[in-house]
């Protein structure tokens, strides 16, 4: 699914040594891990946040990785794009500094293209490209 936003909460106690999140670096192409630091929430972007906030938060290619067989509890708190509304920046991001980068679209219009493509994080949301980018 594509996503406005997750969130992941390390715990203090069950979770303490389990790692495995990563992310990749924008610079290097690398996958490189996300220190774990308990009791923390970490929130990842999907391209929906990416567009509503004009592109100045970015979305983050992410995996998670099984180094060693141990328990790990996981609670994901999911949130989609509303399905009867425009995808799209509201004014505040957007001025003569800031043009708008994305047009506004329909998420499932988005979705289509994305499962169709079978598109990772951002490569679907390059469609809707403002013209002035």
């Amino acid at each position: 699914m594509v996503f406005v936003f997750t969130i992941l909460q390390w715990s203090w106690e069950d979770d303490e040594n389990v790692n495995g999140l990563e992310a990749v670096d924008e610079i290097t192409g690398d996958w490189v891990p996300v220190d774990h630091i308990p009791g923390s929430l970490v929130v990842n972007l999907g391209d929906v946040a990416t567009a509503w906030s004009n592109g100045r938060f970015c979305n983050v290619k992410h995996r998670v990785q099984c180094y060693e067989p141990t328990i790990r509890t996981s609670i994901a708190l999911f949130v989609l794009a509303p399905k009867d509304e425009k995808v799209e920046a509201p004014p505040q991001p957007v001025d003569s500094d800031h043009p708008r980068r994305y047009i506004p679209f329909d998420f499932e219009e988005y979705w289509k293209l994305r499962t169709s493509t079978r598109s990772v994080t951002g490569g679907a949301l390059q469609s809707f490209l403002a013209k002035s980018c």
